[in-house]
């Protein structure tokens, strides 16, 4: 493999320098980086030729060609709502937080010592979220709405008193969740229907209803009657709602509701043709421990001090597997943290004001339609219109009118309009709407005055919000721009992500997010797209997504794409249903088993039982890798009902599994399909592949391999590559995309999922190139491999191939050190933060265990920086082995330190402050000081507090 040049992107983005390739080499025992790679991958596999793919294209060259592919698109005004808008994203939180690799860069906060600020940033979304919608518990976010309200129905399934399995949807909820639900309920044997909520029959076997507010074409009603007719019959209620709009409607909570989802989208986060943005789903205390995804909580560190933390469903899908109440295990932290931020800059005040300014440009928009013919359907509304023109010829005549003066409305199938005005609309542009339509209609336009309309609201008195919201200090303190700097500042300095040190975690791919991938993101060609405008205006989105399958497609070896689901574990939930919709489409309706290794994920097993499908776990040998026998046994056993087996290659133990053609043959042997899970995808590109193993369906984590950044916890993108007898079943879409006769219904609320940050993995992909994107790999390996060599007679490396051998990743063993010492891998994570590392991989996939993966990104210094830091953590263990060290009070146990604790006037420990903070001499130079101790988790559980709580209910709490 040769070196690139100075002026390509893979000298940037891999991190050892030629120089250093001879020694790293030497150190691992091999000739060169291609006989490493012919070490660590199996001939059978190998890949013969380089991948065929466009040249690789310098940072300039691409970000050129992207400017002419986002000057395709054409980002003219949409009103076309349906929880898409307009917004204004602050500059301060642009600036400092979008675009600030402090916080796009780290990952899922299950270190909470070192991830105080973005978790407080978590628990103001969560506050702001249960305060608008007047209920008591919120999550940190979720993938969209419609999948929200899917899982909503999952949640009031299971809290429901009635057994049922019929839920109810109202038919003025958004088309994209009504689709969304639907496949989700299909495959767990749940009936939905669509129908008028108000007057439907609430027979027995019905669980539950959601319903939109205000909905669809914008209506806002009193629910409170709703609800309490279903609650009498003992079904339970599920509302999507509008943030925004519940600063001034009666939020949905007051009505007596169970369940509340939405979309934080119009607080700070551009559309971007359909995501990222940050869903939400809020509850009564009471359901807290059944609610989908993380929740942000309050406990205590080791000095008594208030500490945040993840509570409740910390992994708990790894832990529960097909029993989880979700799949979810990427989200949208990212996003939440913006409109997190986007509330506390404004404030109670401001969000007001945002939203009687819309509603008030909304009430005059509907007195000139009224004034030029038009038949505005709905007395009660907010910031939505659906009004009458006289029929679909009119409207057709409208909407040229309103394409001409650069504006999309929304056109129902009856001939009536819509429109949804957002924070970003003026007078002028609201007298250019009404202008278009009246031109649409032959008569003359009214001057558009909206200081004619008086102050009463265009919604029942009884409808109008009652009490305060967002009272707590944070949402009332930080509105100049000087102190939302300084705020998020210091938050971000709590945190540590790839900005500070590498993040070693094996399972996902804590790569360098180089920034010229990430520049195309918030130019507004890209980022100002509403998902729905008419294809011709996303023809530059058009070209990104053809090239990105297209390349997909070669790396896989695969035949056809979906980009639609948009996190990993959606793409595992997708890809089972295509192979569902596949077997069933032949008539093989009774096959539901799926086979999976007692290794993998614990995703795997719950995306499984989301679709349906009955998990049957098969053995590990003593080397990690698949029980060939038990496999072969359990396929013959299940065979006629034998749907798929799931796999991880290279496998969760970091080794590529010598049978894994074998293993796939005998799935076939049987009539199953083989779904590889992608995780571990970054020691395959360029030189092995999906379809060399033999997998008829994969999903790739973008956000791990193709370098999309995991944004603390998401946004991430997870689509899917199926062989070409899979392809007719990829996901459709309801208002747009793809609508094939076999297609399974979407999986996502938009048609490409979180299209915007697809540019991230498309650029990258063209900037490596065939040689860059293989040497990519081969470096991920050798890092591998290095740290392996430096390690080795410190800590044993628990799984390797028969030659000792690992990929991408490798497995320390710990649990010797529990007996000897009292110490354990949770003891050598918190160490790792005195020496400003965040901590590997815990626990899984093998529990007492330390999980490893350097990635290509990391330089030399940096690894020997890491490895230094653990060679001298044994030794601290073996300090205590020896009796050298206490066994209780050392410097393992009590990790991580604080500035407060080293800086006390009182030290009790037997070892110094010096050898607590500074064990090595490179930590004074990067010394990070995390902000609390050692997190008291199971405190956390008991006195479970998910929302900004006052200091003084705190300590009330606290007495107690």
């Amino acid at each position: 493999m040769s070196s690139p040049g100075l002026d390509q992107f893979a000298r940037r983005h891999i991190g050892p320098r030629p120089a250093d390739l001879k020694r790293m080499l030497q150190a691992v025992g091999a000739e060169s980086l291609d006989a490493l790679v012919g070490e660590v991958v199996p001939s059978s596999i190998r890949l013969t030729r380089p991948l065929e793919l466009p040249e690789a294209e310098t940072e300039q060259e691409c970000l050129e060609r992207l400017r002419a592919i986002a000057a395709k698109n054409r980002p003219i005004r949409s009103f076309l709502g349906m929880g898409y808008y307009g917004c204004i994203t602050p500059a301060v939180i642009l600036r400092n937080v979008l675009e600030n690799p402090s916080w796009y860069t780290p990952y899922t906060p299950y270190q909470a010592e070192i991830a105080q600020g973005r978790l407080e940033a978590l628990l103001n979304f969560q506050t702001m979220v249960s305060d608008l919608t007047g209920m008591e518990v919120a999550n940190a976010s979720l993938l969209d709405e419609a999948t929200a309200a899917a899982e909503a129905m999952a949640m009031l399934h299971r809290i429901s008193s009635r057994r049922g399995n019929r839920f109810l949807v109202s038919e003025r909820c958004f088309p994209q969740t009504r689709t969304v639900v639907l496949g989700r309920a299909e495959p767990l044997g749940m009936r939905v229907e669509v129908g008028d909520v108000t007057t439907a029959d609430l027979p027995d076997d019905l669980f539950g209803l959601l319903v939109q507010y205000p909905d669809d074409s914008g209506e806002v009603i009193d629910l409170a009657p709703v609800i309490a007719r279903a609650h009498a019959a003992g079904v339970t209620v599920a509302v999507a709602t509008d943030l925004l709009a519940l600063s001034l409607l009666t939020p949905p909570g007051e009505m007596g509701a169970d369940v509340v989802v939405g979309n934080s989208q119009r607080f700070g986060v551009p559309p971007g043709y359909g995501g990222p943005h940050a869903a939400f789903l809020a509850a009564r205390q009471v359901h807290v421990r059944q609610m989908p995804g993380r929740i942000i909580g309050v406990s205590v560190d080791a000095h008594g001090t208030p500490a945040y933390r993840m509570a409740l469903q910390t992994r708990e899908q790894h832990i529960r597997r097909e029993k989880a109440t979700s799949n979810i295990c990427t989200a949208q932290a990212l996003l939440a943290n913006m409109a997190g931020f986007y509330a506390v800059y404004h404030g109670p005040d401001g969000l007001t004001a945002i939203a009687q300014r819309v509603h008030r440009l909304t009430r005059a928009v509907a007195e000139a339609l009224t004034a030029v013919g038009c038949h505005v359907r709905h007395e009660a509304f907010f910031d939505t219109l659906r009004f009458g023109v006289g029929g679909a010829a009119r409207a057709s005549r409208v909407g040229a009118r309103a394409l001409e003066a650069g504006l999309n409305f929304r056109y129902f199938d009856d001939g009536d309009v819509g429109l949804s005005l957002d924070e970003t609309v003026t007078p002028k542009i609201c007298g250019a709407i009404v202008s278009a339509v009246a031109a649409g209609l032959d008569v003359a336009s009214p001057a558009f005055d909206p200081g004619a309309v008086g102050d009463t609201p265009a919604y029942p008195e009884a409808l109008a919000r009652r009490g305060p919201f967002l009272t707590h200090a944070v949402f009332r303190t930080h509105h100049s721009e000087t102190e939302m700097m300084r705020y998020v500042k210091r938050l971000e300095r709590r945190d540590i992500g790839l900005d500070t040190s590498m993040i070693p975690l094996g399972s996902c791919t804590m790569k360098l997010n180089a920034a010229a991938t990430l520049l195309p993101v918030t130019w507004p060609e890209f980022g100002g797209l509403h998902p729905f405008v008419p294809p011709e205006q996303a023809a530059g989105y058009a070209q990104i997504f053809e090239e990105l399958e297209a390349a997909l497609c070669t790396i896989t070896g695969l035949d056809a794409v979906s980009l639609q689901p948009n996190s990993g574990a959606q793409g595992e939930f997708t890809g089972l249903l295509v192979i569902r919709a596949y077997h069933r489409g032949r008539g093989d309706l009774g096959r539901n088993i799926v086979l999976i290794p007692s290794s993998a994920h614990g995703t795997n097993p719950a995306s499984a039982a989301m679709a349906g499908l009955r998990v049957v776990v098969v053995a590990c040998d003593d080397r990690g890798n698949v029980d060939v026998d038990d496999l072969r046994a359990k396929a013959a056993e299940h065979g006629a009902a034998l749907a798929a087996l799931m796999i991880t290659y290279p496998s969760t133990h970091g080794v590529f599994e010598e049978a894994i053609q074998e293993i796939c043959g005998i799935v076939h042997q049987h009539g199953g399909q083989v779904y590889m899970d992608g995780a571990n995808m970054n020691a395959q590109v360029g030189v092995t592949s999906p379809a060399a193993i033999g997998a008829d369906v994969c999903h790739l984590n973008l956000h791990k391999t193709f370098a999309i950044p995991h944004g603390g916890g998401g946004p991430g993108m997870g689509p899917i590559a199926v062989a070409a007898h899979l392809a007719p079943y990829l996901p459709g879409h309801p208002v747009t995309g793809r609508s094939a006769d076999d297609a399974i219904p979407a999986v996502a609320a938009a048609p490409w999922g979180s299209a915007s940050i697809l540019l991230i993995s498309h650029a990258y992909i063209r900037m490596l190139g065939a040689t860059g994107l293989a040497e990519a790999t081969a470096y991920a390996m050798l890092n591998a491999n290095y740290l392996k060599a430096r390690l080795e007679g410190h800590y044993d490396v628990l799984y390797t191939r028969p030659n000792g051998r690992v990929a991408h990743e490798l497995i320390f063993d710990l649990r010797p050190f529990r007996v000897s010492a009292g110490i354990d891998e949770q003891d050598v994570a918190k160490r790792l933060i005195d020496y400003g590392f965040h901590a590997p991989t815990v626990s899984f996939p093998v529990p007492g265990t330390m999980m490893i993966e350097p990635t290509e990104s990391e330089p030399l210094e940096e690894l020997d920086r890491f490895c230094d830091a653990l060679i001298l953590i044994r030794a601290e263990i073996q300090a205590i082995v020896d009796g050298r060290a206490d066994r209780e009070d050392n410097v393992l146990k009590h990790a991580p330190h604080t500035a407060t604790a080293v800086a006390a006037d009182t030290w009790t420990h037997p070892y110094s402050r010096e050898t607590a903070a500074f064990p090595l001499a490179f930590v004074r130079s990067h010394k990070f000081w995390p902000s609390v101790g050692r997190i008291d988790n199971p405190y956390g559980d008991r006195h479970l507090i998910c929302s900004c709580p006052p200091t003084a209910a705190w300590m009330a709490d606290e007495e107690a």
